[in-house]
């Protein structure tokens, strides 16, 4: 995965936890003219900012359960 989009993952799954809604995380990812005045349920962006919150839960979990392994294997060998 690129850089970049892992970036932007983290970021928005940072402002979901805080309570933003998918419109307010696209304004502070990518600015206001990028959001359209009428249809935001159908636009791109919010698919995208959909997605990229969904990564960024799946990168904390996936990160989580590494660092609870990762803890475990450190316990059973002392």
């Amino acid at each position: 995965m690129k850089r970049r989009r892992l970036i932007l993952a983290l970021r928005a799954l940072d402002a979901w936890q805080e309570g933003n809604s998918y419109r307010q995380i696209a304004q502070g990812l990518f600015g206001s003219h990028r959001i359209a005045d009428r249809g935001w349920k159908t636009d791109d962006l919010r698919s995208r900012i959909i997605r990229l919150v969904k990564l960024g839960r799946r990168l904390m979990r996936l990160r989580c359960r590494a660092f609870l392994q990762k803890g475990r294997r450190r316990n059973d060998s002392s």
